[in-house]
C-alpha cells in the first residue's frame, strides 16, 4: 500500500469513533472523508508558535544587540486589538509610537484571511482566523461606538443610532441542529412546560440581577461590589444547581454560550461571568430586542485592518520582545528580529504591555509583583479555527435554511459561519465555511504535535453529517491554531487585586492593556483597554517624558 492509502486507512479508522456517536453507519462516510481528506490541498496557517516559545529556551544577551538602540517615545508590545487601539490613540495625538508584534500581521485574535487564491478565485476568498462580529455597542461602550462612527460604520440620526447596513448581519443569522432537523435559533425549543418554566425561572434571575448588582459592557464601566465578588467566587455551574436550574437543554445552551465567549464549560468560568454575558447585553428572554450584531467576510479582520491602517509605518512585525529593562530615565527592551535573525535594541519614555499576561510576565528583569500574581492566577483556552472552501453551497437537511451562525445541539464544537453571508451575489458560486471549536486545556499539547489533516478530520466528521455531498464539495481546507486563545474567568479571577492594580494604573514605567485585564477576551475589552491606557499616558503627560 502506497503512503497516501496508508494515510486514507488511518484517517479512517480515527473518524469511525467520531461519527458513531451521530448515530450513523459510520463506515462508509469515514471513509469517503478519508479518501478526500487525505487528497485536499491545506494545512496550518496564521500564527507562528515558533517564535512565542523562544521565551521558553536559551535567550538572547543584551550585549548580543549590536549598534545604536531604535527608539520611540512609546513602545507598545503586541498589536492585537488593544495594542492598535493604544498605539492609534496616542498617534492621532502626535505621539511618537513603535508598535511591536511577533506575527508578522497585526490584529491578533481578530485577523482576517484569504484562502483559494489562484485563476479561478483571484486573491482568494476572504474568511475570518478569529472573532467573526461584533455587537452593536450599548451606553457604556463609549470608546466602541466612537470608533465605528470614525470609521463610516455608525452615526447618530433622530435620536438614535443607526449602522451600516451593508455589515449588519444578513438574515437568516442563527439555527440549531435539533432532533435530526434545523430549526430557527440557538435556544432549544421548550417542548415541554417543565422547561418552559425553567427559561422563565433564568430569565427571571437574570434580570434581578441587573437590577440589583449590575453589568456592563466593557465590565470595567460599572464599580465592582461585594455582590459582584460574592458571584466571582462560585462557578456558573454551581450557581444554577443552587437555583435548581437542571433541564439539560437550558445547561447545554449555557455550556455553549461560556464556551463561545470564555473558551469552557459553566463547571470552569465563574457565575459573575455566566450572568454577566446575558446581563451585559441583551438579557434572557427579557422581551428586549436583541442587539444586532456587525459582521463581515473576514470577521474582525475587517476592524483590525482599518485600526492597522495609519499605522503602517509605526509597526514592526516579526519582533519577539524577550527582555525588558526599567531605568531611571526610560525603558529598556531587546528584541528578536526574526526577519534577520538578529538581536535589536530598543529604548522608550514608557512601554504599553499590550500582551497576554503570561507572556509579559517573562520580560522584565523585576517583575512588578501584581504582575506575578496576576500571571501564576491565569488560565488559557485552546482554540481551533478551520476554514473550509467549498465550489459550491453544500445539500441542506431538513429545516432552516444555511444561515450566518450554525450549531449542533450537544455538540462539542461551536458550530461554524457562513463567511459569505454578507455577499449580495445571487450565484450559487464559491463559498467559505468557518468551524470554530474551543478545546480542553488538556488538548493544548495535541493541538501543537498532531497532523492538520487529525484536526481536519475531526471537524469533518462534526459537520459531514449535517452536509450528504461535503467531501465532494470540499476543495481546500486550512486551520488555526491558538495555544492560549482566550483567558478563562475562572473563579476569583476577575476579582483579584492583582488584576484590578495593573488595570487601574501603571506599574513604573510599564502600562498595561489586554483583554486579559477583564479576565476574558471580546473586542470591546480590548479595545476599551487600549483606550484607556492610551488616555492615561496623554492626561499625565507621561507619553512624552
Amino acid at each position: 500500500m502506497n503512503r497516501r492509502g496508508l494515510l486514507t486507512r488511518a484517517l479512517a479508522s480515527s473518524l469511525v469513533p467520531l461519527l458513531s456517536a451521530c448515530g450513523r453507519d459510520a463506515r462508509p462516510v469515514a471513509d469517503r472523508l478519508a479518501a478526500r481528506l487525505a487528497e485536499i490541498p491545506g494545512g496550518w496557517t496564521g500564527a507562528n508558535w515558533e517564535r512565542g516559545h523562544r521565551l521558553r529556551g536559551a535567550l538572547p544577551a543584551w550585549p548580543a544587540a549590536a549598534g545604536w538602540p531604535k527608539r520611540a517615545q512609546v513602545l507598545v508590545l503586541g498589536a492585537g486589538i488593544a495594542g492598535l487601539a493604544c498605539a492609534r490613540r496616542l498617534r492621532l495625538r502626535g505621539i511618537e509610537v513603535a508598535l511591536l508584534d511577533l506575527e508578522d500581521r497585526p490584529g491578533g485574535n481578530s485577523r482576517g484571511h484569504r484562502i483559494g487564491a489562484g485563476p479561478a478565485l483571484g486573491e482568494g476568498l476572504r474568511c475570518p482566523l478569529g472573532a467573526h462580529y461584533l455587537p452593536t455597542p450599548g451606553p457604556d461602550a463609549v470608546e466602541v461606538r466612537t470608533l465605528l462612527e470614525d470609521l463610516g460604520l455608525a452615526s447618530f440620526e433622530h435620536g438614535r443610532w443607526v449602522y451600516d447596513e451593508r455589515w449588519l448581519c444578513h438574515s437568516p443569522q442563527e439555527r440549531l441542529w435539533w432532533n435530526d432537523q434545523w430549526v430557527d435559533g440557538l435556544l432549544p425549543p421548550a417542548e415541554t412546560p417543565e422547561l418552559q418554566a425553567q427559561y422563565r425561572r433564568f430569565g427571571e434571575l437574570v434580570e434581578q440581577a441587573r437590577r440589583e448588582i449590575g453589568f456592563s459592557m466593557p465590565s470595567s464601566k460599572h464599580a465592582w461590589s461585594p455582590a459582584h465578588q460574592a458571584l466571582d467566587a462560585k462557578t456558573f455551574a454551581a450557581w444554577l444547581d443552587e437555583q435548581r436550574l437542571t433541564a439539560a437543554p437550558l445547561r447545554w445552551y449555557l455550556d455553549y454560550c461560556c464556551r463561545d465567549d470564555y473558551g469552557a464549560e459553566a463547571s470552569q468560568v465563574s457565575a459573575w461571568a455566566g450572568l454577566h454575558y446575558f446581563g451585559s447585553r441583551h438579557g434572557f428572554m427579557s422581551g428586549e430586542e436583541r442587539e444586532a450584531v456587525l459582521t463581515w467576510p473576514q470577521g474582525n479582520g475587517w476592524l483590525s485592518e482599518r485600526l492597522a491602517a495609519p499605522l503602517s509605518d509605526a509597526f514592526h512585525g516579526g519582533r519577539t520582545a524577550v527582555r525588558l529593562r526599567e531605568e531611571r530615565h526610560g525603558v529598556q527592551v531587546l528584541v528578536w528580529n526574526d526577519r534577520e535573525q538578529t538581536a535589536e535594541r530598543w529604548e522608550a519614555d514608557q512601554v504599553v504591555m499590550a500582551m497576554p499576561l503570561f507572556i509579559g510576565a517573562r520580560l522584565p528583569e523585576q517583575p512588578p509583583a501584581a504582575l506575578t500574581e496576576a500571571a501564576r492566577g491565569m488560565r488559557y483556552a485552546p482554540w481551533l479555527v478551520a476554514n473550509l472552501l467549498l465550489d459550491a453551497p453544500p445539500l441542506e437537511r431538513l429545516g432552516a435554511p444555511l444561515s450566518w451562525d450554525n450549531v449542533v445541539y450537544g455538540g462539542e464544537a461551536l458550530g461554524y459561519v457562513n463567511a459569505d453571508q454578507q455577499d449580495l451575489d445571487p450565484s450559487r458560486g464559491p463559498l467559505v465555511l468557518t468551524a470554530y471549536r474551543a478545546l480542553r486545556e488538556s488538548q493544548r499539547k495535541d493541538l501543537l504535535q498532531d497532523d492538520w489533516r487529525a484536526w481536519a478530520g475531526r471537524v469533518l466528521a462534526d459537520m459531514a453529517p449535517l452536509h450528504p455531498d461535503l467531501p465532494e464539495r470540499l476543495q481546500r481546507i486550512e486551520l488555526m491554531r491558538y495555544g492560549h486563545a482566550m483567558s478563562i474567568p475562572h473563579p476569583g479571577l476577575r476579582g483579584s487585586a492583582a488584576l484590578g492594580a495593573l488595570r487601574e494604573r501603571a506599574q513604573g514605567r510599564l502600562h498595561f492593556a489586554h483583554a486579559d485585564l477583564a479576565g476574558y477576551s471580546v473586542f470591546e475589552e480590548a479595545f476599551t483597554q487600549g483606550e484607556t491606557v492610551a488616555a492615561r499616558l496623554l492626561k499625565s503627560d507621561r507619553a512624552g517624558r
